[in-house]
């Protein structure tokens, strides 16, 4: 338990700040897992909306510091590798 105001004051913080971190979290893994199903279906109009949702997602995740940048940076990267494959079979 805080024994000190501002002690009191990064808890209240640190719940707040975890809170936002999992909503992001959740709904870009949502997202992620949406554009996942979508390339593997192999829908290209459907995994081109959603690839791109996806990058916008985790760009604002790394932003605040949910996800590393370079974590993200892979993730996109892997993305529209599939995306490009899907857009060449079809």
């Amino acid at each position: 338990m805080a024994n000190h105001p501002s002690a009191e004051r990064r808890n209240r913080q640190r719940i707040k700040r975890t809170a936002r971190n999992r909503n992001i979290k959740s709904s870009t893994r949502s997202a992620l897992r949406k554009a996942r199903a979508a390339l593997a279906e192999g829908d290209v109009k459907r995994a081109e909306t959603l690839v791109r949702a996806v990058e916008s997602k985790l760009d604002g995740a790394a932003s605040k510091g949910v996800y590393h940048s370079k974590t993200a940076s892979r993730v996109k990267s892997r993305l529209y590798t599939q995306l490009a494959r899907l857009n060449k079979s079809s």
